[in-house]
C-alpha cells in the first residue's frame, strides 16, 4: 500500500529559518509541499521519510533565500494491482461504491465489480446485493454506509486538475473548477471473501 520514492528537488529557504539547523528546515519544507498532494504517475504523498543528499546551497542576486539541492525519499500511497485492502464506504451512488480509508477517499466500486447480482435500491441510496443460497432462497445484504468493506484494486486513474475558462452568467463572473480527482483507485469485491466484513463473520 505504501512504497519508498526517491525524489530529487531544490528547497528554498527564506532567510527567517536560517537560524534552524538546515536539516530540520529542509525536512519542514518538503513536507509542507508535498505532504498529502498528488504526484502524477507517482502517488499520494504522505510524510519524508529521509534525506539522503544535501548539495550545496546558493542565493540568488537580489534573493535572500538560500536554495540548496535535495535528494530524498518520500513516503507515498499507491497500492499495487491486485492487493486487497480494508476500507469504509463513505457513501452509494448508482456510479458504484465509495470508500475511504480514512487518508483517502478517491475509491470507487463500481456496479460491474460488485458481487453478482446487485441491485441499487434508490429510496435508501444504498446498494444491495441479492444473496443466493444453496437451497435457492434469496437474501438481502446491504452495503450501509460506515460498514467496513474489503476489496481488491483493479486499477488507478491519475488526472489533471486545473480551473475551467471563466462562466459570465448575467452580471456574475464564476470560475468553477473541475470536479474530478488528481488520483482514483477502482475496486472490484467480485469473488468470495471481498465485500462488507459483515457478511462473512458467520460464514
Amino acid at each position: 500500500m505504501f512504497i519508498l520514492t526517491e525524489f530529487k528537488d531544490t528547497v528554498k529557504i527564506p532567510p527567517w529559518k536560517f537560524k534552524r539547523k538546515l536539516n530540520d528546515a529542509i525536512t519542514e519544507e518538503l513536507n509542507r509541499k508535498l505532504a498529502n498532494k498528488v504526484y502524477p504517475n507517482v502517488g499520494l504523498c504522505i510524510a519524508l521519510h529521509d534525506i539522503q543528499k544535501i548539495e550545496e546551497s546558493y542565493i540568488f542576486p537580489g534573493d535572500g533565500s538560500s536554495h540548496t539541492p535535495v535528494s530524498f525519499r518520500f513516503i507515498v500511497f499507491r497500492p499495487f494491482m491486485e492487493e486487497i485492502i480494508i476500507g469504509k464506504i463513505r457513501n452509494c451512488s448508482v456510479e458504484g461504491v465509495h470508500v475511504t480509508v480514512g487518508f483517502f477517499e478517491d475509491i470507487i466500486i463500481p456496479p460491474q465489480k460488485l458481487q453478482h447480482e446487485s441491485r441499487f435500491d434508490e429510496t435508501e441510496r444504498i446498494w444491495v446485493w441479492e444473496y443466493k443460497t444453496d437451497d435457492g432462497e434469496k437474501h438481502d445484504l446491504f452495503m450501509d454506509e460506515h460498514e467496513i468493506i474489503r476489496f481488491r484494486v483493479v486499477n488507478e486513474v491519475f488526472s489533471e486538475t486545473s480551473p475551467t475558462s471563466p462562466q459570465v452568467t448575467g452580471e456574475a463572473e464564476k470560475t468553477e473548477t473541475k470536479n474530478s480527482s488528481p488520483y482514483t483507485l477502482w475496486g472490484a469485491i467480485d469473488e468470495p471473501g471481498l465485500g462488507c466484513l459483515s457478511w462473512w463473520e458467520n460464514t
